[in-house]
C-alpha cells in the first residue's frame, strides 16, 4: 500500500502517542498530533497542530488514545489544556472514506460516525494487544499498591476481581510476590485458570465472602460489579485499585463514603509509554492495511 498517500491525525493521549506517531511517520505518511505531551525538539515527521479541529482536517485515519473516553465524551488527554470533546463538525472535516482507530468509543462518538460514514475500530479488548501491554500495566499495579499501603504485599490478602488477559497477569504476579490472592470471576474456565495459578477462587456472586478481610482488591472488570454492598466487608485499612476503563468495576462514591483509600489506576500503560506505543502501533498498522487493502479491491 501507499503509505505516502495517507493523512493520520493523532488526537489526545500521554507519551505513548509520541512513540505511535513517530512509527506512523516512520511510514512515510503525513502525520499530524494534537493533545499529547509534545517533546521538546519535537517529533521527526510530524506536524505539531494547534488545536484538535485542525489536527483533524482532511485526515483518512484519526488515532485516539487506548484508555478512552470520560463520561462527557472528552478523549484521555491527561496534560492537555483543554477537554477534547469531538463532535460532528470536527469529525466532519475529516477526508471521506475516514476511519478513527481508538481503545474504545462511546455511544455519543459512534453516533457522529454514523451520521458521518466513518468507520470505528476499537482494540481495547484485543488479546494479543492487551499482552503486549499488559506488563506495564501490571509494574505500574505494582507502583500503586507499595506506595498507598504500608505493608508488604507478600502474605497480603489480595482480592482480584476479573480474571481476562490482565487480571490473570495479575494474579500470576501477586501469587509469585507471596500475596494470598483470592480471585472472584464468572467465568469458571477463568476461575479454574486462577486455581491453576495458585488462588482462592470465587464465583461472582460469592465476590463478598472473597473480599472479606481483604487487604488489598484490584478491579479489572470494566463494569461496577463492586458496590457499595460488597464494600462493607472490607476493613478500614483496605486498599481499592481500579485497573479498568470507565465506568471503572468498583463503586469510587461508595468507596469514598465507607473511608476506603480508593486509586482508579487507568492509563497504566503510560509507564512504558515506548514499549506500549511501539506494541499499540502494530495492532494499529494491521488495521490500517487492512483497510485500505479492502478499499482497494472494491
Amino acid at each position: 500500500m501507499n503509505w505516502h498517500a495517507l493523512n493520520i491525525a493523532i488526537v489526545g493521549g500521554d507519551r505513548r502517542e509520541q512513540e505511535i506517531a513517530r512509527c506512523a511517520a516512520a511510514t512515510g505518511a503525513t502525520v499530524k498530533g494534537y493533545g499529547f505531551p509534545w517533546p521538546e525538539g519535537g517529533i521527526a515527521g510530524v506536524i505539531h497542530e494547534k488545536s484538535a479541529t485542525a489536527c483533524l482536517r482532511d485526515a483518512d485515519f484519526a488515532l485516539f488514545p487506548i484508555p478512552g473516553i470520560a463520561p462527557d465524551g472528552a478523549l484521555f488527554a491527561p496534560q492537555c489544556s483543554e477537554r477534547i470533546i469531538p463532535d460532528r463538525a470536527m469529525l466532519g472535516a475529516m477526508r471521506k472514506p475516514a476511519h478513527i482507530i481508538l481503545g474504545w468509543a462511546d455511544q455519543n462518538l459512534k453516533s457522529h460516525c454514523e451520521a458521518l460514514g466513518i468507520g470505528i475500530h476499537e482494540y481495547e479488548w484485543d488479546e494479543d494487544l492487551m499482552l503486549l501491554r499488559g506488563q506495564a500495566i501490571v509494574e505500574g499495579m505494582l507502583k500503586v499498591i507499595i506506595e498507598n499501603t504500608d505493608i508488604t504485599i507478600h502474605r497480603a490478602k489480595i482480592c482480584q476481581v476479573g480474571h481476562g488477559t490482565i487480571g490473570s497477569l495479575v494474579t500470576r504476579t501477586l501469587y509469585a510476590l507471596g500475596a494470598r490472592v483470592h480471585v472472584a470471576a464468572r467465568n469458571p474456565v477463568q476461575r479454574a485458570a486462577a486455581y491453576a495459578a495458585g488462588a482462592e477462587v470465587y464465583a461472582l456472586e460469592n465476590l463478598s465472602v472473597a473480599l472479606a478481610d481483604s487487604d488489598i482488591v484490584v478491579s479489572s472488570v470494566p463494569a461496577q460489579i463492586v458496590t457499595r454492598e460488597h464494600l462493607r466487608y472490607l476493613p478500614k485499612h483496605a486498599l481499592l485499585v481500579d485497573l479498568a476503563a470507565p465506568p471503572g468495576g468498583i463503586d469510587r462514591e461508595a468507596a469514598a463514603d465507607l473511608g476506603l483509600k480508593f486509586v482508579w489506576a487507568r492509563g497504566l500503560g503510560s509507564r512504558a509509554p515506548v514499549t506500549v506505543g511501539r506494541s499499540q502501533w502494530t495492532g494499529i498498522r494491521k488495521r490500517i492495511e487492512t483497510l485500505r487493502s479492502t478499499a482497494d479491491e472494491g
